[in-house]
């Protein structure tokens, strides 16, 4: 993976401007450590980041092809795993290769295609092609958005990148939010609307779309959506095809010529990432698999189940380590050091995010690093095959918002009456969730329970899951190491998208066709294993830490957030240990302690961004 910026200026000598191009591909160095690269040529200036992993002697970035009269340049952040058979068709086709790496095979697939190479391209992407020929940047997204692209265009100037950090470098792009940013923050947040940028004059591309820019103006075309389609497969062939898609996609990803490892938390979604990798090592004769596990110190003593955490994982890792042979790495952190990470995640995702869940998984890549580039991780199975509680529970399902964000009268209270009235929380979440469920590709003849349960999906797909992909690349990146989502191949997730509930519920499990699907992959205990999430800290010196810190925030005249907050109502939540403790905040893994935190990471942004509110 690597970091990817650039601008398009069609006024002025850019050459003037290789200082400014620099500092913008040097916020990305995180990303990509092992090289980088900038190339201007008016009107366009690329820079880019490298973390090399394919063929590390060469394809440096950002990469140029001559073709007679015509400049084709490109700087690309991802992974193809369709590049062999795309490389073997363009040979075919008269183009010839100089490396082993995907980026040419992506460039030489643009200048054989144009824009539409996209719908060919099975991998995790993002990236900027220049066109001298056509006068413009053509940029894409892969179908799910595992990896980012920002962008910004004034009237002057386009600006784009993995980061907004490497945007906010340019001197068109603001660090100024409006009401609709600060309702993304207090109210949607740590979840984005697909799009928003939170930052008024920057956005995203969403996923499965490209953009073009040239002197007509700009251009955003989708070239990937879900589709509804009756699905005709029985049961057998169901659980037979979703085994055949998750085959190839984990063994696709899984070639790399530096150390892959796998995450592993002993559920079914690692667990069987992990079993498919060791069966692929053993066959292809590359030795033993590394696998990795996170948890918090005394978290054994401090852990109560509850509906959303059913249980510890440290005795299912185990179970999985001891079945598969592999080399396993337990990792552990304090709490003070998952405080003190609270404030790098940040700037990792240059916005609040996930709390703990965030700075943990920060720390938990760091350690990672030490001994990969590379990790596969089970991202996404829950939002695809239907795994989270609020699938299963009528009270979530009816909840008429979003199911993992069910209290936003309390998140609306948290506001100061001028904020609250200023940006209408309340009638911007109600806004942003009536436009998904408006999105909906709905089924000719599909009704009732069928019908409902698909909406459910597509929030899942569209709304939640990015969060979690967001999260995963920031952290991830931000430690240098790449992460791999076999979940998120677009071709799994179409077919599963259209499994009708009965199916994917079958043996009337959460995640029931998955499991049929691993049949004989996975012991049967960890296979038919209740559902439990990414580990989060139980110790309460956490919550003490953290609500030390949020006090302390309201006593601080100085604190850009105060203007923001009702501090009484925050000091209320502070004051009842049920509150603190059990608040009804976000998803699965964000309650109380979690609020405290990110109230300290939104004072956090404010502050080191400089952030203007108007």
């Amino acid at each position: 993976m690597c970091g990817i910026t650039g601008f398009i200026q069609w006024n002025g000598d850019l050459m003037h401007q290789s200082e400014l191009l620099l500092n913008m591909t040097q916020t990305l160095s995180d990303r990509g450590p092992d090289a980088a690269g900038t190339w201007i040529s008016n009107p366009c200036a690329f820079g880019h980041r490298r973390l090399s992993v394919m063929d590390p002697e060469n394809g440096a970035q950002p990469m140029i092809r001559q073709l007679e009269d015509i400049t084709y340049t490109i700087v690309y952040n991802g992974e193809l795993y369709n590049a062999p058979e795309l490389k073997k068709e363009l040979q075919q086709r008269g183009h010839f290769f100089r490396t082993q790496c995907d980026t040419e095979v992506l460039l030489e697939a643009y200048i054989e295609w144009g824009p539409e190479c996209v719908d060919r391209l099975n991998g995790i992407f993002a990236f900027a092609v220049w066109d001298s020929g056509r006068q413009q940047v053509f940029l894409a997204r892969d179908r799910l958005g595992v990896k980012p692209l920002f962008y910004s265009h004034t009237e002057n100037v386009f600006v784009f990148g993995s980061e907004p950090k490497a945007l906010l470098q340019h001197p068109a792009v603001e660090a100024v939010v409006d009401a609709e940013g600060l309702a993304e923050i207090f109210i949607i947040g740590p979840a984005r609307t697909p799009g928003h940028g939170v930052y008024s004059s920057m956005k995203e591309l969403r996923p499965g779309q490209t953009l073009t820019y040239n002197r007509d103006g700009m251009h955003i075309q989708t070239y990937w959506k879900l589709e509804s389609i009756a699905h005709e497969d029985d049961t057998e062939q169901t659980a037979l095809k979703v085994r055949e898609l998750l085959l190839d996609t984990v063994e696709r990803q899984l070639i790399s010529d530096v150390p892959v490892c796998t995450l592993l938390s002993g559920g079914l979604d690692s667990s069987a990432l992990s079993a498919l990798a060791v069966d692929y090592y053993k066959r292809t004769g590359q030795g033993q698999v590394h696998t990795y596990s996170v948890d918090y110190v005394d978290n054994d003593k401090h852990f109560k189940a509850h509906a959303f955490q059913p249980g510890a994982d440290a005795p299912w890792i185990q179970r999985m380590v001891d079945e598969l042979g592999t080399n396993h790495h337990w990792i552990e952190f304090d709490t003070p050091e998952v405080v003190a990470a609270l404030n790098n995640s940040t700037l990792t995702r240059d916005l609040p995010g996930m709390a703990d869940v965030d700075s943990s998984l920060y720390l938990f890549c760091q350690e990672i690093k030490k001994g990969a580039t590379v990790a596969i991780s089970g991202e996404a199975a829950d939002e695809v095959f239907g795994g989270y509680p609020w699938f299963h529970r009528e009270d979530m399902l009816n909840s008429g918002t979003f199911p993992w964000a069910v209290a936003p009268d309390m998140r609306a209270s948290l506001l100061s009456p001028e904020v609250r009235e200023w940006i209408k929380p309340l009638e911007y979440l109600n806004d942003r969730y009536s436009e998904a469920i408006g999105e909906v590709p709905k089924l000719s003849g599909e009704t009732g329970k069928a019908a409902q349960m698909r909406v459910m999906s597509y929030l899942n797909i569209t709304r939640f899951m990015p969060t979690l992909l967001d999260r995963k690349d920031r952290m991830s990146m931000g430690a240098g190491l790449e992460v791999r989502v076999p979940y998120c191949d677009h071709r799994l997730v179409q077919y599963v998208w259209n499994i009708p509930w009965s199916i994917k519920m079958t043996g009337g499990r959460e995640k029931g066709i998955l499991r049929k699907a691993l049949e004989g992959i996975l012991p049967d205990d960890v296979l038919y294993r209740k559902k439990s999430p990414y580990p989060k800290t139980h110790n309460p010196s956490y919550l003490a830490a953290v609500k030390k810190q949020a006090l302390e925030l309201l006593d601080d005249s100085s604190s850009p957030l105060l203007k923001l907050i009702d501090t009484q109502k925050v000091r209320d939540i502070a004051a009842s240990p049920e509150a603190s403790t059990n608040l009804p905040w976000f998803g699965q893994l964000m309650s109380g302690p979690q609020l405290f935190a990110y109230l300290t990471q939104v004072d956090n942004w404010l502050r080191t961004y400089k952030v203007a509110i108007r």
